[in-house]
């Protein structure tokens, strides 16, 4: 890509509909560099939270790994369904959901079936928005999204409440987004990232043009309040708030998260969340 190609980064409001196409297309275009970029980190078949590198083995946020087995569990944002396959090696069924065809197209590549077949080592892989998921009420014991969708979308109580309303009641919902003091920080690893550069309260969406204008990657930003509003307007009850340390064995730099910054400010937060019955 030429110089004058390069996306513009910007701030301002986009819609639902404006977000969800703009990241479609990201995704699409970006799934190998990222799998290749990533995919070690991330393995075959690890379940990770996030870049700190907590595991669900470790963590158990979704409850202990001995009784996932027959659990019917929906992965939103799955990317490659690196977190489902380890759900189904403790026996669980699960469904890996997203919105681009590439990035499952390597939950494919991953398996070694042939892109086309819908499955990958036994998940159910399906392409779809979260905002509208394509499941009959009450179809889920568990759900999880380890920073898919909800980042991504204007809407995040939409997404939120279609997930509640596909979970039986009592069932538990898990999703991890970068940590919202992070917005207030240049995005680098270095010493340089360390200064407050921004309201932490500013809520205007990060956006990335085209020299036409139109969006080609969002990403919203929300207050921690915010989240914890959204997940009780979508009908939930938060349980459990997990900001992960960052681990001394880490010495990975992705993006904006290091060792650096990560031993001083938290870069991702989870929000553990109980289906109202």
């Amino acid at each position: 890509m030429n110089q004058e190609d390069e996306p513009e980064a910007t701030r301002r409001v986009t819609s639902d509909t404006e977000s969800s196409r703009a990241n479609r297309g990201w995704w699409d275009r970006n799934a190998d560099e990222y799998q290749g970029e990533h995919g070690a980190f991330l393995g075959d078949d690890r379940f990770v939270w996030g870049p700190e590198g907590l595991d669900e083995a470790d963590a158990a946020l979704l409850g202990p790994a001995s009784e996932l087995k027959g659990r019917r569990i929906l992965e939103i944002g799955a990317g490659a369904a690196q977190c489902s396959r380890w759900l189904a090696a403790q026996g669980a069924r699960p469904v890996a959901l997203d919105l681009s065809h590439r990035q499952l197209q390597h939950a494919l590549r991953i398996a070694g079936d042939v892109p086309g077949d819908g499955s990958a080592d036994g998940l159910e892989l399906i392409e779809a928005d979260a905002g509208a998921l394509p499941f009959r009420d009450g179809s889920f014991d568990l759900a999880c999204s380890a920073y898919g969708a909800i980042p991504f979308v204007a809407d995040p109580v939409r997404v939120l409440s279609e997930v509640r309303r596909v979970l039986r009641p009592g069932g538990r919902f898990v999703f991890s987004v970068t940590h919202p003091v992070r917005w207030a920080f240049p995005d680098e690893p270095g010493p340089e990232g360390l200064s407050v550069a921004a309201s932490y309260f500013d809520r205007v969406p990060y956006v990335e043009q085209d020299e036409t204008g139109a969006a080609v990657y969002v990403e919203h930003h929300r207050t921690l309040g915010d989240r914890v509003r959204d997940v009780v307007a979508a009908g939930f009850r938060l349980t459990d708030l997990v900001e992960p340390e960052w681990p001394e064995w880490n010495t990975q730099e992705w993006g904006g998260w290091s060792p650096l910054r990560g031993h001083l400010i938290p870069g991702t937060a989870i929000f553990v969340c109980e289906a109202g019955r």
